[in-house]
């Protein structure tokens, strides 16, 4: 989840413009739909349109500006000197630093953690993952595509509720977390590194590998976004 834009050049932005200050007090909810449509003179009709599913709609739409935002200034920061792993670190760290109020992302996940909406939830986790790794220049197109943007999704998940807590400076104690994560996944694609290497677990592993090469990334469609599968 992101900042707030004030370009205001659509409807839908519009909308979301003036929910997120009725998101601290009303969640991501109806009211807060009903108050922006208020403030922005938005007939129903349109809003309704425009977020079919209503505050859930307005919801992803915030996470997805985030994003969005993310994207744009990964894409003016220089990462040629770094490791991956440190580019990784960052794009998690932009696209939490977009954030303007945590208040926003924690009536977020309150939302997403109710049954009916967890898969939504889930969805755009798996999206923002998507986007960090393509937008990293991952290439890989079988089983890799998705054991990367899962084990990601984890790491990514687990900083954002440490996140809402820190109340270090400049929130150190995240970036910190989030090194300690990032490395603890790195331990792990390092011993799995070393399985592939062992003849006997070659050999153990023949049928499981030749099933998992047979997975294969989803194919992109011409426009489509990271984080899209079609």
């Amino acid at each position: 989840m992101t900042q707030t834009t004030h370009h205001a050049q659509s409807p839908a932005d519009r909308l979301l413009d003036a929910a997120v200050s009725h998101v601290p007090f009303d969640g991501w909810s109806e009211a807060t739909l009903r108050a922006a449509m208020a403030d922005t003179g938005i007939e129903p009709g349109l809003a309704k349109a425009l977020f079919p599913r209503g505050a859930l709609d307005l919801a992803l739409a915030y996470h997805k500006r985030g994003d969005a935002e993310m994207l744009r200034k990964l894409a003016e920061t220089d990462l040629t000197a770094l490791r991956f792993r440190d580019r990784i670190a960052r794009a998690v760290r932009l696209r939490l630093e977009a954030v303007e109020d945590r208040e926003l992302v924690r009536r977020g996940m309150t939302l997403f953690s109710l049954p009916q909406n967890a898969p939504e939830g889930a969805r755009a986790i798996w999206g923002t993952t998507d986007a960090i790794w393509t937008a990293l220049g991952d290439s890989s197109d079988d089983v890799n595509w998705y054991t990367k943007r899962a084990t990601l999704s984890g790491v990514y998940g687990s900083v954002v509720l440490y996140w809402l807590g820190d109340d270090s400076p400049d929130h150190q104690a995240t970036w910190a977390f989030l090194d300690r994560r990032i490395d603890d996944v790195m331990q792990i694609e390092k011993v799995k590194a070393d399985v592939r290497g062992s003849k006997i677990a070659s050999a153990l592993l023949a049928l499981p590998l030749a099933v998992a090469g047979q997975i294969k990334a989803p194919a992109r469609k011409p426009g489509d976004m990271p984080g899209r599968m079609g």
